[in-house]
């Protein structure tokens, strides 16, 4: 039987994702792009729901540490943020990259070979994020 791994790498970059948006929403104004984050933050909340039981296979606990690649742009982009004269674009366009991050770390974690009810989780989860992803994608072209 295959053990669950790197699970807990992708909570981390959800966990981080999550406040991410959280800080973002507070910092832009367009009530369409606060709605957006809003539901990033649902579906981010729902898929660590989804894999925490795994984490919890894959270290005895459960994991709410955040991923520090995702802290390290969070706090770059609010340097950014605070001498750009369009915060909108610049949040947009972090949490982009932080979009890519989370698809990495699932791509990663599908790449080991895990338990069967693991690797259907961690597909759907996928699926549910690269929908995030692409609206974040388009998001950043319309506000560029």
């Amino acid at each position: 039987m295959s053990k669950v791994s790197k699970v807990s790498d992708v909570i981390k970059v959800l966990n981080g994702g999550i406040e991410f948006y959280e800080e973002a929403r507070e910092k832009v104004s367009s009530v369409h792009i606060k709605h957006m984050f809003n539901r990033m933050i649902t579906a981010k909340q729902n898929a660590v729901s989804v894999l925490q039981p795994f984490a919890v296979a894959e270290n005895g606990n459960m994991e709410d540490d955040t991923s520090l690649a995702v802290d390290l742009r969070s706090y770059y982009t609010k340097l950014l943020g605070s001498i750009s004269t369009d915060k909108e674009h610049t949040y947009v366009d972090q949490l982009e990259e932080v979009e890519d991050k989370l698809l990495d770390a699932l791509d990663n974690a599908l790449k080991c070979e895990q338990p069967p009810n693991c690797a259907i989780a961690l597909r759907k989860v996928k699926a549910n994020m690269q929908v995030c992803h692409d609206e974040m994608k388009a998001l950043q072209q319309t506000t560029a």
